[in-house]
């Protein structure tokens, strides 16, 4: 039976180095996330992955990045000379990483299916890093580059710079999992921080993980369960992190507000990905417990009142969902695009098919390139029968930015989906759509999405 299309929501750490066993291999589901986020909508994970809500299927809560997110206060004098000597040359081994493979699944599928070889678009997946600059590899998705990148930079740093040692040990760790290598990424997880648990005495190991190790690691360290399939065991890794962030805020000096508020909005950012969790294992009433109270402060947000109401649309609760809309809807601040995505993702959740296509058709006439909207109208052409349309709509976008289309898992796994119910064109066009994605895309991609097996 064809999986039907999904509707998307708007809105990603011895002297001597540890190798420990890989974890019990992560198996990813058959298909992706089948929601995209509008940039709106919340703050993030992930994995995170690098990850707003639907309407119909649970998901998990992802958020866009925070690239302005708080970071530790500049150290005052006094907790300089406080700080402890440190020097842990166990953190820049080249035994303390492992090598990349030098293949993907796109790569797979292209050999399998793709005849001649000519036809296949050339890839890169060498990891050579010292030709490009750093905004260029981020932004064409290299991430086995980066990867490589920061583990040769590294092991070539001077292990008192712990402050970039750190920091680029997370962009290792960042780029592994959004290559989707979850058993290396924990692996070299468990080496740092099997460095870092043994520092002596305990009061330098405390300072830290309180001054110096980012926030990020530790979150990531706490993901490794979720990886070895342990979810209850990566709630409560989380949990930890919780109630650190809330124990932290409250000893903050009143006289220092900053700290304060980088451990209150390190909490918030906890909840959103436990409540995430949640949705995942659809348990929809303890996510939104969690997430209602952060509804009840001075000044929340229109993005997340919308969330909490995307997730009680899910649950079926529409009559809740409809009052957290509603709230949305007055807040000054809240954008014309959140507001018009809202009506629609109501509209389908009551089964107003066509009042839905024409909030999004509107809503497209003003923001062309919001691809979000471009697939929810064509799921909602697709309930209408119009099932021509409704391809037509999504290659028309994929032609026009096919960079930017690409990399949208949940896109490509409904074009295929479409491709499929017309099922006379259906090979050839998700072979067609095959050499678009590798022409386009880089790496990471979960291609499951394309719905072609690779074996």
């Amino acid at each position: 039976m064809t999986s039907s299309p999904q509707l998307l929501d708007t809105d990603t750490e011895l002297r001597e180095p540890i190798i420990s066993n890989p974890p019990d291999v992560y198996v990813e589901p058959e298909t992706p996330d089948p929601f995209l986020i509008d940039s709106d909508a919340s703050d993030e994970e992930i994995e995170p992955n690098n990850q707003e809500l639907p309407v119909s299927t649970p998901t998990r809560l992802l958020t866009v990045q925070n690239l302005n997110k708080d970071v530790p206060p500049p150290p005052s004098e006094s907790e300089e000379e406080d700080a402890p000597e440190l020097y842990l040359p166990g953190l820049v081994l080249p035994t303390m990483f492992l090598p990349i493979p030098n293949t993907d699944p796109l790569t797979t599928l292209l050999n399998k299916y793709i005849h001649p070889p000519e036809r296949r678009p050339a890839r890169d997946v060498s990891g050579e890093w010292q030709k490009s600059n750093f905004h260029t590899l981020v932004m064409t998705n290299s991430w086995r580059a980066l990867a490589r990148m920061a583990r040769d930079r590294i092991v070539t740093t001077d292990p008192e710079d712990l402050a970039l040692v750190l920091g680029l040990w997370y962009l290792r760790l960042a780029c592994l999992s959004r290559l989707r290598l979850f058993n290396q990424t924990s692996v070299e997880c468990t080496n740092l921080f099997s460095v870092l648990n043994a520092i002596e005495p305990p009061d330098s190991k405390t300072w830290l993980f309180d001054r110096l190790l980012p926030f990020e690691l530790e979150v990531m360290y706490a993901r490794l369960k979720y990886w070895a399939g342990d979810h209850m065991g990566y709630l409560d890794a989380l949990n930890a992190l919780l109630r650190k962030s809330k124990l932290k805020e409250r000893k903050a000096p009143k006289s220092d507000p900053t700290t304060a508020s980088m451990w209150k909005e390190r909490g918030a950012r906890i909840s959103l990905i436990i409540a995430s969790q949640f949705m995942e294992m659809k348990d929809f009433g303890a996510s939104t417990k969690l997430l209602e109270p952060l509804c009840n402060q001075s000044e929340p947000t229109s993005a997340l009142r919308s969330a909490v109401a995307r997730i009680y649309l899910q649950a079926g609760y529409i009559q809740k969902a409809s009052a957290h809309f509603a709230l949305a809807e007055k807040d000054p601040d809240a954008t014309e695009g959140m507001k018009d995505m809202n009506r629609a993702l109501l509209a389908c959740a009551n089964g107003e098919w066509d009042r839905a296509s024409e909030i999004l058709s509107s809503l497209l006439e003003k923001e062309p390139e919001n691809f979000v909207a471009v697939n929810n109208l064509s799921v909602a052409l697709l309930s209408q029968g119009k099932l021509k349309e409704g391809i037509e709509v999504l290659e028309k976008a994929l032609k026009s930015s096919p960079s930017s289309v690409v990399v949208a898992e949940p896109f490509l796994f409904n074009l295929s989906t479409l491709y499929e119910l017309r099922s006379a064109t259906a090979a050839q066009k998700k072979l067609d759509l095959l050499l678009e994605v590798a022409k386009w895309s880089g790496d990471g991609l979960k291609t499951t999405c394309l719905k072609m097996p690779s074996n």
